[in-house]
């Protein structure tokens, strides 16, 4: 599995010009999932990701409090393309993608571990398998997760 995960101010996915989902300061996750992925990769990679320490704590220190310190949305995206391979030629290859259906049932599995972990009210999530707009308002700071299987 792999995940980028952006601190934001503000976050949206639209399918259809219909707003699906919205958040305030949080985390925007876009999720990749690969052909060899597990539910042991799911709980890795959702504790990981809510106990990231990305923001400043009350007192202005950065890098000292997590998403669940600070009760703060997290938007999640499922994003097949964070599994291209373009290192030989021009054309992405999506190989290492998993297929839809599983992928649909894994990153519903995700969706369901990190809020159990979490608030169910803070984890929201675009349309699974949809032309989705993204639109958000960055904090600069960008993560990369990367599970050892998706090398």
């Amino acid at each position: 599995m792999r995940a980028v995960i952006q601190r934001v101010t503000s976050a949206s996915v639209t399918v259809d010009n219909e707003v699906v989902s919205a958040i305030s300061r949080g985390l925007v996750v876009l999720v990749g999932i690969g052909t060899d992925d597990t539910t042991t990769d799911v709980e890795t990679l959702c504790k990981k990701i809510l106990s990231l320490r990305v923001f400043d704590n009350a007192s202005g220190s950065m890098w000292k409090a997590s998403v669940k310190d600070l009760d703060a949305d997290v938007l999640c995206v499922s994003q097949f393309t964070l599994m291209a391979n373009c290192s030989k030629g021009n054309k992405p290859d999506f190989h290492r993608a998993m297929s839809t259906e599983p992928s649909r049932k894994l990153y519903a599995s995700f969706l369901e571990r990190m809020a159990q972990l979490y608030q169910r009210l803070y984890v929201l999530d675009g349309r699974f398998g949809a032309m989705m707009n993204v639109s958000l308002t960055n904090e600069a700071r960008f993560i990369s997760l990367r599970h050892p299987h998706s090398d």
